[in-house]
């Protein structure tokens, strides 16, 4: 039952639902507390939510049930980074790799853990640097619409990035429309930007301000003539044919960007490639070229500059979000070719070595979306209903015999070869109640009934397991629905039966001080319950009933009053004299 809570807390964590990816964690570690995997994985989920107080604790728990295990200390180095512990982020990852020296989530982990130590150490003399460091800044790029378009743009992206490594080169920036419109949207605010025919005319900010609101200029000062340099400050042949050479190679991007907007992929590949020709220390040339490889269908040339580019760039020790960025772009072609291979796993595993260089939330969707191809491709080659009767027929001998625990193995086998029968979901439910599993027998009846609504078995299951939790009116409910399918099923009529024993019970207060405490604590935790007891109207009914007992009998006149009294009758929280 742990390995099962695990696995639904694992797929939770891949979907993103990371709330619930807790809770099932939490569930498997009750019954498993000494195994470390749980924790750790506990701690990541709750990473995911930003709550690193918590995902510590839980580090810490790992690391102290198994402390040779490198996974521990890069949950401890995360956690301690996300509440900005930095000394210790540093130290943990150090741990870590001293288990496995060629660790790269430790590494990546390390890198990132010593660049923010050096960040908060050193000083900081501009007054809007600190804005630049938040966690949210890409985020709030990517939301607003007048800067979404700049994240596309490199020469944007090394602006950015230059001014998060050293706060203090934002003046450097200053004159760039991008930038001011960047601090427009951190600081939340409306900053004056140019306009179109501004921009096209290649206007400064100071002739795009209105002429009234403009400072006096200073009269301009008499120009010097400039003093010849030394010779040896001249620049040599070799260097300025370099830097025209890379000059060349930009006009041939923006080129083949353009060419590639148009969907002429032909000639942007041949602009891609001169590009290339003329400056090898771009890899944004080789990434862009894959791109127009993927949408050309052409996934081995994709993936050939995917890999160039990854090499080159650690030659050139390039950014990690470019070389994060040409490993998506292989994975992608990856998934691409998995759909007629039908193997997804070089394509997670190139996924998941991008998100060691950067965790950009589209890396991230990209893996969760080939993790899920390679599961439901895995339950497709699994699926087979023969076998499935077969293990549901072992279940039933098992049930039969009292041996709960071994019927609930084959019945679970039975829904992994057919995951869309009701009888086995019904047949397993059964066995939860037996053992007295009540929330997973009532999740498995509550998925019979939706495989099959017409099947009135469902509806057994479902009442008597919330017959057994003693919510006595949802499991009248439950019965009387089943009823309106199978009106003669005896074991629904004696179902409503005991229920109406029970809730008549609760009116005449036939019930011990012990069970009415019961029954009342878990009504409490009940959210229709909660929802009644905090509605205004409700409240005025419950004091009319006490001091104005006259009056109250006004309000029983009400359907939808009296069927809400009723629910508080039954969970005992109301009593009737």
């Amino acid at each position: 039952m742990a390995d099962e809570a695990k696995a639904k807390g694992n797929a939770a964590f891949s979907a993103g639902k990371f709330d619930d990816a807790v809770r099932f964690f939490s569930e498997a570690i009750d019954l498993a507390p000494t195994n470390h995997v749980l924790y750790s994985n506990r701690s990541a989920a709750y990473a995911s939510l930003h709550k690193y107080s918590e995902a510590l604790t839980d580090a810490q728990k790992t690391v102290q049930l198994k402390p040779d295990w490198s996974k521990g200390y890069s949950r401890l180095g995360a956690a301690h980074l996300g509440i900005g512990n930095y000394e210790e982020a540093v130290s943990s990852y150090k741990k870590g790799l001293e288990f496995d020296p060629n660790n790269e989530a430790l590494k990546s982990g390390l890198a990132d853990a010593q660049s923010a130590a050096a960040r908060a150490s050193a000083p900081r003399s501009n007054a809007f640097g600190n804005i630049f460091q938040g966690p949210d800044v890409w985020a709030k790029l990517t939301a607003d619409p007048a800067t979404r378009a700049f994240l596309q743009q490199p020469d944007f992206l090394m602006m950015m990035q230059d001014v998060q490594r050293n706060p203090n080169n934002l003046n450097k920036y200053l004159q760039d429309q991008r930038m001011m419109q960047v601090l427009g949207v951190l600081l939340n605010v409306k900053m004056k930007t140019a306009t179109p025919e501004e921009m096209e005319r290649d206007v400064p900010m100071s002739e795009a301000v209105p002429p009234e609101t403009r400072k006096p200029e200073k009269e301009p000062e008499k120009r010097k003539e400039p003093e010849p340099e030394p010779d040896h400050m001249e620049i040599s042949e070799e260097e300025k044919g370099a830097k025209e050479r890379k000059a060349a190679a930009q006009k041939e991007k923006e080129a083949g960007n353009a060419a590639y907007k148009k969907k002429d992929f032909e000639t942007a590949i041949q602009h891609y490639t001169k590009a290339l020709e003329l400056d090898d220390e771009d890899i944004s040339f080789l990434t862009n070229r894959a791109a127009v490889y993927l949408e050309m269908g052409k996934y081995d040339e994709c993936i050939k500059d995917c890999d160039k580019a990854v090499e080159r760039g650690r030659e050139l020790r390039s950014d990690f979000k470019m070389i994060s960025r040409a490993l998506t772009r292989k994975g992608t072609a990856l998934v691409k070719l998995a759909k007629c291979s039908k193997d997804y796993d070089l394509a997670i595993e190139t996924f998941q070595k991008a998100l060691t260089e950067h965790r950009n939330p589209d890396t991230l969707k990209k893996l969760n979306e080939a993790e899920r191809a390679k599961k439901e491709l895995e339950q497709q080659e699994y699926f087979d209903p023969k076998l499935a009767d077969e293990e549901r027929e072992k279940g039933n001998e098992y049930f039969k015999q009292q041996k709960y625990p071994e019927a609930v193995k084959h019945y679970t086998e039975a829904l992994r070869r057919n995951p869309k029968d009701p009888r086995v979901y019904s047949n397993r439910a059964a066995c939860y109640t037996k053992l007295g599993a009540l929330p997973e027998g009532l999740k498995d009846a509550e998925k019979c009934i939706e495989l099959d609504p017409t099947f009135s078995k469902g509806y057994t299951r479902k009442g008597a397991v919330q017959f057994f939790m003693k919510e006595y009116d949802k499991a009248l409910e439950t019965y009387q629905e089943g009823l309106k399918l199978d009106p003669n099923n005896p074991e629904l009529t004696d179902g409503v039966r005991r229920c109406i024993e029970q809730i008549n019970k609760a009116n005449r207060g036939d019930i011990s001080p012990e069970e009415l405490k019961e029954r009342q604590a878990k009504a409490m935790q009940d959210p229709e319950i909660q929802n009644i007891l905090s509605d205004p109207i409700m409240r005025q009914v419950l004091v009319d009933f006490q001091e104005n007992p006259k009056d109250a009998q006004d309000h029983l006149k009400n359907p939808q009053v009296m069927n809400k009294i009723q629910k508080l009758v039954s969970a005992g929280i109301v009593q009737l004299r």
